[in-house]
Order: C-alpha cells, then sequence, then structure tokens
C-alpha cells in the first residue's frame, strides 16, 4: 500500500466548482484568469460571465440533474459555458472534437444530453451536420458558441441574451444548492474494450482530487498556463481549468496540438507552467527554429502517458530552463488523477515512476 499524506486541502470549503470560481473572484479579482486571443478576462469577470451562462441555461429548460454535453476545442467560451451550465445545477459531458457523427450520437444518447454547447468549422468539421440522421430522443437544442448557427440551433450571444428573463436569484439558489456529493460530469472512457463508458464524477471529488494535484506539482497563482490537453478530457478540464481557479494561475487555452503555435504561445504570453506528453518537450529542443532564451520563462511541467527518459528530463531542465519536471498517472475512471511524483525526486526516480498515490488515495496490488 502506498504511503499516505494528509489531504493538503482537508475539507474543502468550496463543495462545487461553481462556488470554486466565486472562491477565486473574491480571492484574485482583478488579476487574469483567461487569455484567449484578444479575449482577456479576470477572475471577476470569468465569474460574472458563469452568471450570465447560468441564467441562459435556466431560460434554456435545464434542470438540476440535467446532462449538457460541450463538443468543442480549447476556446474561452468552453470555460464560461461549462461554469454556466453547473452553476444552473447541470452535468457536463464533453466530447472528443475529433469524434465523427456517430461517435459523438452514441454519447450523446447513452448520456441523456437534453442540451449540446458545439462550434461551427473548427478544423473544417460541421459538427451539427455531423448528428443529421442520428437518432437523439432525449437532445432538445443546440447552441453554437462560434462559427455560423444553422437553422435550428443558437447563436451563443443569442443564448446568453434570452437569460436576461431569469431573475438571479435563481441561479444564486441552485449554486447553494450544489453539495460536493452532487455529479459534476460524465466522461466517457476511449472505449478500447467496447463502447465507450460513462464515468460519473462528483464535485468533491474533483476539488479535492485537483486541489491536491496542484499543490503537490507546485502550480501557482503567478503561473500563466498554457493548456494543450484538451478541455474535453480529464487534463485539461480539471488540471486545467479546476486546478488554475483553485491557485489562481492565468490559464491560456490553445485549440489545437501546434508545436510553432505553442512555442509562439510561451514566447508571447510568457509561460510558465506547461503540461503535456514528453513528445512536446522533445520537439521543442530538436525544433530548428526554437528560441531558447524565450523559453525561459517555463518553470512547471508535468507529463506522462509515454516512457520520459532521463536525458529528456534533464536537457528540459538544462535547456528549456524548467524548475520543475513532474510525471504523473491518472484514469478516467478514478477522477482523472491517481498518482504524481514530487518536485524534489530525481530524474531517475522521475523517469521510472508516476510518483505516490495522492492524498485519500490508496494503491493496492
Amino acid at each position: 500500500m502506498a504511503e499516505m499524506e494528509t489531504n493538503v486541502r482537508g475539507d474543502l470549503e468550496w463543495g462545487s466548482i461553481p462556488n470554486l470560481a466565486r472562491s477565486a473572484a473574491a480571492r484574485f479579482g482583478d488579476a487574469e484568469a483567461v487569455v484567449d486571443g484578444e479575449v482577456r478576462l479576470t477572475f471577476a469577470q470569468l465569474a460574472d460571465a458563469a452568471r450570465e451562462a447560468g441564467r441562459a441555461f435556466v431560460a434554456a429548460g435545464v434542470a438540476p440533474g440535467d446532462r449538457v454535453a460541450i463538443w468543442s476545442p480549447n476556446v474561452w467560451e468552453w470555460i464560461v459555458a461549462l461554469l454556466g451550465l453547473q452553476s444552473a445545477g447541470a452535468v457536463v459531458v464533453p466530447i472528443n472534437t475529433r469524434y465523427k457523427g456517430a461517435e459523438a450520437a452514441y454519447i450523446l444518447d447513452a448520456s441523456r444530453a437534453r442540451l449540446l454547447v458545439t462550434v461551427n468549422g473548427f478544423l473544417g468539421n460541421d459538427y451539427v451536420g455531423m448528428l443529421d440522421g442520428h437518432e437523439l430522443p432525449h437532445l432538445e437544442g443546440t447552441v453554437v458558441l462560434r462559427g455560423d448557427a444553422p437553422p435550428g440551433t443558437v447563436a451563443w450571444e443569442s443564448f446568453l441574451t434570452a437569460g436576461s428573463v431569469v431573475d438571479p436569484s435563481e441561479v444564486e439558489a441552485r449554486v447553494a444548492a450544489l453539495g460536493a456529493d452532487d455529479p459534476s460530469d460524465i466522461l466517457f472512457t476511449s472505449g478500447t474494450t467496447g463502447n465507450p463508458k460513462g464515468v460519473v464524477a462528483t464535485h468533491g471529488q474533483t476539488l479535492r482530487g485537483f486541489a491536491d494535484w496542484a499543490a503537490i506539482v507546485g502550480l501557482r497563482h503567478d503561473d500563466r498556463y498554457l493548456v494543450v490537453n484538451p478541455f474535453f478530457h480529464a487534463f485539461g478540464y480539471k488540471a486545467g481549468i479546476v486546478a488554475c481557479l483553485t491557485v489562481g494561475a492565468t490559464l491560456v487555452p490553445q485549440a489545437v496540438f501546434d508545436i510553432p503555435l505553442a512555442m509562439a504561445n510561451v514566447a508571447e504570453h510568457r509561460i510558465t507552467a506547461l503540461p503535456g506528453p514528453p513528445a512536446i518537450y522533445q520537439t521543442f529542443l530538436n525544433h530548428p527554429d526554437v528560441d531558447r532564451e524565450a523559453m525561459q520563462s517555463l518553470r512547471l511541467a508535468v507529463t506522462g502517458a509515454a516512457p520520459v527518459p532521463v536525458e529528456l528530463i534533464e536537457r528540459m531542465e538544462r535547456e528549456l530552463g524548467f524548475e520543475t519536471v513532474v510525471t504523473a498517472y491518472g484514469l478516467t475512471e478514478c477522477c482523472g488523477i491517481v498518482t504524481v511524483c514530487r518536485p524534489d525526486d530525481p530524474p531517475e526516480r522521475i523517469s521510472g515512476s508516476s510518483g505516490r498515490a495522492i492524498p485519500g488515495v490508496e494503491v493496492r496490488i
């Protein structure tokens, strides 16, 4: 059995992800929460946007416990939609942006999602059109975050405007009613042994697990965190959005895994935290156009999902300036995180291990 540690947050006072966002607004106020192109939202503005979106979801007929799917790349609207639907008491069902119509339709049907929030035109995809011809008896509406809204759907701005008829006190009451044991999300497994399986996680599980993750890896309020890991995955959603709200780090979303774009984002935004697979760091090191001076803002790397050679860790520290390189391991079925290395672990241990169990988790053989 793995050595147990004391949970770094103890009994979390937030209770739910919407309350975490409100706490972040109170704690970090005018600090930047999200930077996406020309859009810059402070923590206070993000909390206000979540309240507005919450009213829109209530106006759309979303009730506590309903499932709302998000089929979109990493954009700032994804975060607002997440916090809005959860503020209305709903459960988020993220969908992989690489899925085709049949795969997305399966998840929409299996989760009984009442509302779909999506985009139009990402990587040339017509997500709404992909669903044509599929039986979706539970789906009552589709909201388009970006791109043209086809007939039968509603554009995000119009969706938000419709929420103005809802008394703000209704959203306040729904957030107040949320507890740590209420479901926050249903993430579907990859389906390697059959159809994907939906894994239900609660607000409390998510808050505890990723407060611990953030504390163990050393994510800080002054970090600027480039999130290339997709929001539809536990890493992007929980180790990205939730972790940033927990400590007050600035989240910079990147919609596609593109190395030149990632290098440009690191330089432009002075990125300090960059989790990802080992290949991203190896490519940085080997890229003919890499500006090592521009990379020196990098401080924290959390990697895994593939072998991490000791030499790579040493080069990341020596040539890219990383102060901390750790590996982690998680399962969708275990809320997304199970074990994490510690920042003071030597490269040999980081290379050959994903560390020790997070607080509150024991590992048995």
